[in-house]
């Protein structure tokens, strides 16, 4: 066996692994996911940047503006009242900032997405578990509020 074959196979593996855990994960964990998901791809946008690998940039930050997309678009405005619709600007301006990354191969712009995401993460990795498990959340996603 070669080593691209286990490489494939180690990939396989962590697709089905990630696979089984959306199917089994709670609104929380699915948009700790999402932003775990930005956060990678954000951070391998900028890897891209410093190595000069701009085919590798444009297809990172599309894939991690597309996941900031979709949690901005799974907010729920009208029970999220004042937080949903600051983070709803948060969103808009970190996809704001990818595009200028993009543009001007700025490794800085993504430094900041990745910290403003790693914050917005650490208010929902803290939050209480009879919030996590409520579903209806003030900042909740749509999902959630259901």
């Amino acid at each position: 066996m070669s080593y691209g074959k286990k490489r494939s196979g180690v990939a396989q593996y962590g697709k089905v692994a990630a696979e089984s855990e959306v199917a089994y994960a709670s609104p929380h964990r699915l948009v700790q996911m999402l932003m775990e998901g930005a956060i990678d791809k954000v951070a391998t946008a900028k890897g891209c940047i410093e190595r000069g690998d701009l085919e590798g940039k444009s297809h990172q930050l599309t894939w991690a503006m597309s996941i900031v997309n979709g949690l901005r678009s799974s907010l729920d405005m009208e029970a999220g009242g004042e937080i949903a619709a600051n983070l709803d600007d948060l969103y808009t301006y970190m996809t704001r900032r990818m595009i200028d990354a993009s543009v001007e191969n700025d490794a800085n712009a993504l430094s900041e997405v990745i910290d403003l995401m790693l914050e917005i993460k650490g208010a929902w990795d803290a939050m209480p578990e009879e919030v996590r498990n409520s579903g209806g959340s003030k900042f909740s996603t749509s999902q959630q509020a259901g």
